[in-house]
């Protein structure tokens, strides 16, 4: 299942990884974990922020992802399930039964 991680990073834990060069090897271990079709970065709610589009298919690989997020860096995290336009039209398709 397409999955959107949407993570923001705690600010002390995370100025401390940039400090010491572990952010890096952070971001690194959950693009491996990940292999993400898509990867962004900014900022919400003032914190930095990251949005991961990935395929999600063992839901037992979500605390592979979220972990080092909550204990690295003390990062608040979210799994959500979302589509893409062809999920989306077919879909529709399935719920207007044609």
């Amino acid at each position: 299942m397409r999955m959107l991680l949407k993570f923001e990073l705690g600010l002390a834990a995370t100025n401390e990884a940039i400090r010491n060069g572990t952010m890096a090897e952070i971001n690194e271990q959950l693009a491996a974990s990940t292999k993400p079709e898509a990867a962004y970065f900014g900022t919400e709610n003032g914190r930095r922020t990251g949005y991961v589009v990935f395929d999600l298919d063992d839901p037992a690989r979500i605390p592979v992802i979220a972990e080092p997020l909550f204990q690295r860096v003390g990062a608040t995290v979210e799994f959500i399930p979302v589509m893409n336009t062809e999920d989306l039209q077919r879909g529709l398709a399935q719920a207007a039964g044609t």
